[in-house]
């Protein structure tokens, strides 16, 4: 029998964590003497490796140093404000009860992606954290397809809430699923834009296409 998996982006998808994702990305640079960035410009960069969010913030700054002092900064905070969201709990059971292997696929490297996992309880609600560890990150497939190797299992939906995410998800053959939250990564239209076969504002909905 093939066995069968869904993939979901993690930040902004299954858990609210934007808000200690950006004060760390704001710390890491006050550190080095840069201004504060503000919420809007961090915001419309998530979901980008954080070298290339660097690049876009301080294109004058040590990029190196400051990716260094934020993988130093984030797991120091990264639960203050995070939380999973109110859905996630309830649609990661119910796809297990129909006997799909859930994973998520970051862009996170796969230890920090772990760590925040376990640290908010979600650790015993996935079969396998994939997070992006030298090789190319979304909106290329990589990520998804190592996930699905080492799942052993035949994707059907990518999960997400930013372009990047729906991009690769269709690179790697599945279906895509973007979630356009009150809090999301990338608006409504901008996810429009990159044509997911479904863009609802919540997780439930998926419950109905499984």
């Amino acid at each position: 029998m093939t066995r069968r998996a869904i993939c979901f982006d993690l930040d902004g998808t299954l858990v609210d964590s934007l808000p200690d994702i950006i004060g760390s990305i704001a710390a890491a640079m006050v550190e080095h003497g840069l201004p504060d960035p503000g919420d809007a410009p961090v915001r419309a960069l998530v979901g980008l490796p954080l070298q290339d969010m660097f690049t876009a913030l301080a294109p004058e700054g040590d990029v190196a140093a400051l990716a260094a002092s934020y993988r130093r900064i984030y797991p120091a905070r990264f639960t203050q404000r995070s939380t999973p969201f109110v859905d996630t709990v309830e649609v990661l059971e119910a796809l297990r009860a129909k006997g799909y292997l859930l994973a998520v696929t970051t862009t996170k490297r796969s230890e920090m992606a772990r760590d925040l996992v376990a640290a908010l309880g979600l650790a015993d609600h996935l079969d396998h954290v994939q997070g992006t560890d030298g090789f190319p990150a979304k909106p290329a497939p990589d990520v998804i397809e190592r996930a699905l190797a080492a799942l052993d299992a035949e994707g059907t939906w990518m999960v997400d809430d930013t372009t990047h995410d729906v991009h690769a998800g269709a690179a790697a053959g599945l279906q895509t699923y973007a979630v356009c939250r009150p809090e999301a990564t990338h608006d409504r239209a901008m996810l429009a834009s990159a044509h997911p076969d479904r863009l609802e504002e919540s997780l439930l909905p998926l419950l109905e296409l499984v």
